[in-house]
């Protein structure tokens, strides 16, 4: 199975094809962000698939920041497109789990370490964001975390 980063080059190409001037320039936006992880002291050739999540995660908030800032100063259309490209950047993250899912996981994370207090909050939140990188918000994380963490 071919990694996330390929699947984007190659999504690159079938946009060069198509004429497809959004995607190609949302999907050049990504390889860039890629190849700069890529070329990182000590990074090595390629780029998992966990990071490349990671900075799909980061491009899409972003682009979904930018696009209410734009709303808010009436350039509509500068937020059709930044909503455009994170649409694009939405295809290649796996769907987003529901409060309850990510709930779920928290605890089941805290049952398998063993944690009871706030003291192993940072071991916990490790587990966690790796566990659901790019299906959950970090801050989403972090107050389910908190609060089973407190009770």
């Amino acid at each position: 199975m071919a990694n996330l980063a390929d699947t984007i080059s190659a999504g690159i190409k079938d946009a060069m094809r198509a004429k497809d001037r959004e995607r190609l320039s949302a999907l050049r936006d990504i390889k860039s962000k890629i190849m700069l992880e890529a070329t990182k002291e000590g990074a090595g050739d390629t780029v998992d698939d966990a990071t490349t999540l990671a900075i799909l995660s980061k491009l899409l908030k972003q682009r979904n920041e930018t696009a209410v800032l734009y709303t808010d100063q009436g350039r509509e259309d500068l937020a059709a497109e930044e909503r455009a490209q994170a649409a694009v950047i939405q295809e290649f993250l796996p769907a987003a789990l529901t409060e309850a899912e990510i709930e779920a996981k928290v605890s089941e994370i805290i049952a398998s370490t063993g944690a009871s207090s706030m003291a192993d909050m940072g071991k916990v939140m490790g587990l966690a964001t790796a566990a659901m990188a790019g299906q959950a918000d970090g801050k989403v994380i972090s107050e389910l975390v908190r609060k089973a963490l407190s009770s």
